[in-house]
């Protein structure tokens, strides 16, 4: 019956979304299950754990940061691609496998480091999601837009983007580097609520391709069809755009060499820009999101060979760690550093299938998949004088939930609209109180237009599973299945790797948990999800 309720889901977001009907299918406003403490305020908002004291404690905080500044705080989020779950030192990496992150690691001493933090499976579904606080499937955003991929209809369209909202409440906003959520006019950058875009479009790989011969030489030795790959339109440039105003090609991509330097060229921009955003009487959005450590990689020359284990890949890791702390100096250099809540991440676990081109996991799978290895990722929030240093947390945060907390420092929550459902979390209370706990109680995986497990407390169960065929081959050999006649639970606390599921026969909340999907499928009759044609 379980994986029944939730298979409608899954067919719900392949049908096209009908018109908003006059009587709603309600969603009940009562916890789900014994097993739930987290209350529901609003139909169209996911239910919250509610922690008064944090609450207040973090309300007199930045009272008291308002008073002293006289304007909101600046968000900068630090969002690097593909990076696993265990390349940095302080998620047990760095320097122990091949590749030092001491900038990364200070700022986890100095903040809060999340130890079970979600992302979705794979770039493009996080990346919509942070940016409108809602699961992919809800969007349409259920996978990376590739070249030659033609979809029915834009998804930003009738979607408000933290941009537009942050740019409603007087910030100014902007996103420099990789942004992968639609090159066409309509759904660039610029046009979907960011004030100024420069980066690239796509990721690495895409602008690599058509010139590594040893790679790809099927294309890049193929004039005939590079030449076919020409006529997807897809970008090979390094883009500067403005919301109202030009966008213009600032560079092509020639060479893997051209590559090799684009998070050069993306920090130098944003450190100057941070230069001058802060000397404005507003307040700035600023993500900045890197084009390692997708693959392929090909060092910069500043930093081929400067990691202890000298691949590629190492490389990129101490490059994005070096530029990382460029980032945050410049903050401190521009005086706004004590007024700014920085977010550094990775939109989702370590692309297996390119290693050794690729990151680490202490989890099963890897990006693509809704195992742990796809989308627990690192999660460092850092903020001078308002985080606690040394604090870390196993409580539940899920990458959405930067949205709702940015929502929440603009003072915009009133500002969300009721006729969508939004799955993100403020987090607020639970980053700035000293001893704070998570305001979520549950993270719904998906995969693509598939409901596949809920994690909740110490507790992952799955009604779908994924089984790679070839080891690490977790994209182009993993296959998904239904998990028969129990859905498999597993205690990460006990088996943080998911090898062995303990059932019903080991656990006494399998049913409880049954009702809270039940209640997460509920959300989709009310609220119906759109099919864009990925």
């Amino acid at each position: 019956m379980l994986v029944e309720l939730l298979l409608t889901a899954a067919a719900l977001s392949a049908a096209p979304q009908e018109p908003a009907q006059t009587e709603l299918p309600s969603i009940p406003m009562e916890a789900a299950s014994v097993l739930s403490r987290a209350k529901r305020t609003a139909q169209h908002l996911e239910p919250v754990l509610v922690h008064a004291e944090d609450q207040a404690a973090a309300s007199e905080k930045l009272a008291a940061l308002r008073a002293k500044t006289g304007k909101r705080p600046n968000i900068v989020w630090l969002l690097v691609d593909d990076m696993g779950y265990g390349d940095p030192g302080c998620y047990g990496g760095g320097a122990t496998v091949g590749a030092a992150t001491p900038n990364m690691d200070r700022l986890a001493r100095e903040g809060l480091r999340l130890t079970s933090c979600y992302s979705q499976n794979t770039c493009t579904p996080t990346r919509s999601a942070i940016l409108t606080g809602r699961l992919p499937v809800r969007t349409g955003l259920t996978r990376p837009i590739l070249a030659g991929d033609r979809i029915k209809r834009n998804p930003w369209t009738d979607e408000l983007s933290l941009p537009a909202l942050l740019g409603n409440r007087g910030y100014n906003t902007v996103l420099c580097g990789k942004w992968h959520i639609g090159e066409a006019e309509g759904m660039r950058p610029h046009d979907v609520g960011f004030d100024e875009y420069y980066g690239y479009y796509p990721a690495q790989k895409e602008l690599s391709q058509a010139f590594d011969k040893r790679r790809y030489p099927d294309l890049a030795l193929n004039p005939e069809r590079l030449e076919m790959l020409e006529r997807t339109g897809a970008s090979e440039a390094l883009i500067h755009g403005v919301k109202g105003g030009k966008t213009e090609e600032v560079a092509k991509i020639t060479s893997t060499d051209d590559v090799a330097e684009g998070d050069r060229l993306l920090k130098e921009w944003t450190v100057r820009k941070i230069g001058e955003l802060a000397k404005s009487d507003e307040p700035f959005f600023l993500e900045h999101a890197f084009m390692k450590c997708h693959a392929d990689n090909f060092a910069s020359k500043a930093f081929e060979g400067k990691s202890a284990g000298k691949y590629p890949y190492k490389d990129a890791v101490v490059e994005v760690d070096a530029y990382i702390g460029e980032i945050v100096a410049a903050l401190e250099a521009a005086g706004v550093l004590e007024n700014t809540f920085v977010f550094v991440t990775s939109d989702n676990g370590p692309q297996r299938d390119s290693w050794p081109d690729s990151g680490t996991t202490p989890f099963r799978g890897g990006k693509g998949t809704s195992w742990e290895g796809g989308v627990r990722v690192p999660g460092i929030a850092y903020w001078k004088g308002m985080i606690a240093p040394g604090r870390e947390s196993d409580e539940l945060f899920d990458l959405m939930d930067l949205f709702m907390t940015s929502v929440a420092l603009a003072d915009g929550t009133n500002d969300l609209p009721s006729d969508r459902y939004y799955d993100a979390i403020d987090q607020t209370s639970f980053l700035l109180a000293d001893d704070g706990h998570s305001n979520r109680e549950k993270v719904y995986i998906w995969w693509g237009k598939d409901p596949m497990a809920m994690r909740m407390y110490e507790y992952k169960i799955h009604h779908r599973i994924l089984k790679t065929q070839e080891a690490w081959l977790n994209i182009d050999m993993t296959t998904v299945h239904d998990v028969g006649l129990a859905p498999w639970l597993y205690n990460l606390y006990i088996d943080p790797k998911e090898e062995y599921t303990v059932g019903h026969r080991m656990n006494a909340w399998l049913a409880s948990m049954g009702s809270e999907l039940r209640a997460h499928a509920a959300t989709f009759r009310r609220y119906p999800p759109k099919n864009i044609g990925l």
